[in-house]
């Protein structure tokens, strides 16, 4: 019984589970955030959408443009350093931006009247910027902490690694659906104004809490404070068993040789020139994608980044599609609680999968289960009650309300949730439909096949999207070397980025849920073409041994396999 109660405490104060710890913190602090700041945004803007896109370009933009200067920072300064200064920035960003948006549901009248209006403006762009501030410091705090610290932290165990790995998945799923389900319930009984406090007020205790555990797991981790300047041979993890293909590693250590001399060069020099100052993040974007090419993993990580390129997710696209299928909040509640337990599920099929199969070869079969299940999805497109016509125009709205002067619909009701409830369908289709019309003369309900088998294949793919995900975050941790950790994975959520901005765009061309089923097959050949990226990826890594039955990882268990097996991934 001690034994077990000690074995207990020392999990429970050990440096992996004070990473979990500080890491639910953080993610629960940073899902209340990105709920709360889009609702606020509509709110303040007078139930317009408009301050929300704005936001989400520009956040978008930012990481676009400069995730591979973060990811720079990143390997440029300790360990510690990089973790605090980017827990404090973010933290201290929210807590701003919660006050600023204190002050403006407050005296949102006086504003409005003072210098006609143009204080509220800038109050409206001071808190699009400096949220933008708290989303780039939390991109610099997801690169040193799930890219760099917990591969530290788990050493040389590969198995340790994949696990880590999961459990930060699962955290995650857990909090992408509890956190907002708080938030919501705080600003439903409440007020907008109680939930900015209580953000403010989480994210100040949480900065606390958070830095206190970096400390901790700083101190119980001697490692995390040697930070490897040089690159050596061993750091590269071997992906590929084919001679040929050994030759990709060794040409990576000797750019980024040829890289680090030249870069100790000008620390010589103890003036640099105005020129060279201005020219320095350029220089470094352009060194960081080409670095992120040249990388044995490229293809992998380009895998990944396709997958964005997606309708086929639970974000506001696919909710507003839902509401125009007649699906109601709390159904759509429901799924997107079935939506988590599936990607839990997938974090589980990860790590049993790189058990009995390898890692490379749990993406590839994640990959064909996530496929599987999107033709659920093709085939939603062609059933009863979907409303994919191609010859209504996309852009007929639009030109009306632009060229022909036809006002924007608004709800101007004094039963606002009568209105969504019973409305929402046909605001989205451009028109409203009186909140007091008969019943018996409403258009028949429309058949629920369609939506219900896009949603069943949605829900299903993110089993094998969780597992890929995993795939690829622990190939790029595996294989790129310590040095570039950083930039390597701030270009990678640049790539992210960009796709996930062309998704947007993609609707923006196609707003009308007549052209939802094309966006539908749009996403999956995306998709598709994202897993052939990954398959390239893996037959240049294995291949004839692709399709092999897989030993377990020696590293994991050095007693049941071969010393000269070399197909561990």
């Amino acid at each position: 019984m001690c034994k077990l109660a000690g074995s207990v405490i020392a999990y429970f104060t050990s440096a992996k589970f004070l990473l979990y710890l500080g890491h639910a913190l953080s993610t629960w602090g940073d899902r209340m955030w990105h709920f709360a700041v889009s609702v606020f945004l509509v709110e303040l803007y007078g139930n317009s959408l408009l301050l929300t896109a704005v936001y989400g370009l520009v956040v978008a933009g930012s990481v676009l443009l400069l995730g591979a200067l973060i990811g720079d920072w990143v390997d440029k300064n300790s360990r510690l350093k990089v973790a605090q200064t980017s827990l404090v920035v973010q933290n201290s960003s929210v807590i701003l931006c919660g006050v600023i948006l204190m002050i403006i549901f407050l005296f949102k009248t006086q504003l409005l009247t003072l210098y006609h209006g143009w204080l509220l403006t800038l109050c409206y762009i001071l808190v699009i910027t400096i949220a933008n501030i708290a989303n780039l410091a939390s991109t610099a705090t997801a690169i040193t902490i799930q890219r760099d610290w917990i591969v530290v932290v788990a050493g040389e165990d590969r198995s340790k690694l994949a696990d880590m790995n999961a459990t930060i998945r699962r955290i995650d799923q857990l909090t992408n659906i509890l956190a907002p389900m708080a938030v919501g319930q705080i600003m439903t009984f409440g007020s907008p104004m109680i939930g900015c406090g209580f953000i403010s007020g989480w994210n100040l205790m949480s900065m606390c809490v958070e830095y206190l555990l970096l400390w901790k797991v700083y101190q119980k981790t001697p490692t995390l404070a040697h930070k490897s300047a040089k690159v050596e041979a061993s750091e590269l993890k071997q992906l590929n068993v084919k001679k040929e293909s050994d030759m990709k590693p060794a040409e990576g250590v000797q750019l980024i040789i040829e890289k680090d001399v030249a870069g100790f060069e000008p620390q010589q020099e103890k003036e640099v020139g105005c020129a060279a100052r201005i020219a320095e993040p350029f220089i470094t974007f352009r060194d960081g994608w080409v670095a992120y090419y040249n990388q044995p993993v490229f293809l992998a990580g380009m895998g990944l980044a396709f997958l964005y390129m997606t309708v086929l997710g639970f974000d506001c696209i696919t909710t507003g599609y839902a509401y125009t299928q007649g699906l109601s909040g709390s159904v759509l509640s429901l799924l997107m609680g079935a939506s988590a337990v599936t990607g839990i599920m997938g974090t589980v099929a990860f790590t049993w999968l790189r058990r009995k199969c390898g890692l490379i070869r749990t993406g590839l079969i994640s990959g064909v289960a996530q496929l599987a299940c999107l033709i659920l999805c093709v085939v939603s497109v062609f059933m009863p009650g979907s409303p994919m016509d191609l010859t209504v125009s996309p852009f007929a709205d639009i030109s009306a309300r632009l060229f022909e002067n036809e006002p924007l619909p608004t709800i101007a009701s004094p039963e606002p949730e009568m209105i969504f409830a019973t409305g929402m369908p046909n605001l989205l289709n451009g028109s409203i439909a009186p909140a007091n019309s008969d019943p018996e003369m409403s258009p028949e309900p429309v058949p629920l096949i369609s939506v219900s088998l896009l949603f069943a294949g949605v829900i299903a793919a993110r089993v094998g999207l969780w597992s890929f995900d995993l795939t690829v975050t622990q190939l790029l941790q595996e294989n790129v070397i310590e040095s570039e950790r950083g930039i390597i994975n701030g270009v990678q959520n640049s790539m992210n980025y960009l796709l996930d901005l062309l998704h947007f765009i993609m609707v923006i061309l196609a707003p009308n849920p007549e052209a939802f089923g094309l966006l539908v097959l749009i996403s999956v050949s995306f998709v598709a073409m994202g897993h052939i990226m990954y398959f390239r990826f893996a037959q240049k890594s294995l291949g004839k041994q692709l399709f092999v039955c897989h030993t377990p990882d020696p590293k994991a268990a050095p007693d049941s396999s071969p010393p000269g097996n070399t197909s561990t991934v």
